[in-house]
């Protein structure tokens, strides 16, 4: 039995058509392969270090610094006179206070304390 020419044709098309979507199926599959495996979820932060107690303890702090302000008004207005100066004079302004009022820089630190402790145990950088 002798085959017509468009029956070649087609079983060649066929057979390109077919080799064609096995090499597309074989590459597809090994390059499928090939993409690196997604990321591992985060690890739990430590305990006590949620965003809930950054914010808790920072408004504490906060609240706190503001209560001694308003009863400490020379610090008060010491800190307000700060206000639009360039960090680099703030710095040194701040330095220098505190140098002179050494009880001052004892009570804002003790104030500040518990917002360091929680930086420092979990590792938070800003």
């Amino acid at each position: 039995m002798l085959l017509s020419g468009p029956v070649i044709h087609r079983a060649m098309a066929g057979l390109i058509g077919g080799g064609a979507m096995a090499a597309a199926m074989l590459f597809g599959a090994s390059s499928a392969l090939a993409q690196p495996a997604p990321e591992p979820a985060p690890a739990p932060p430590p305990p006590n270090c949620t965003a809930a107690d950054l914010a808790q303890v920072s408004g504490s702090v906060g609240t706190a610094m503001g209560v001694y302000l308003f009863t400490h008004p020379d610090v008060n207005n010491f800190f307000t006179s700060l206000h639009g100066k360039p960090d680099d004079e703030i710095r040194g302004a701040v330095q220098d206070y505190m140098n002179v009022n050494p009880m001052v820089e004892s009570e804002i630190n003790g104030i500040r304390q518990p917002l360091k402790d929680l930086r420092e145990r979990c590792n938070v950088t800003r």
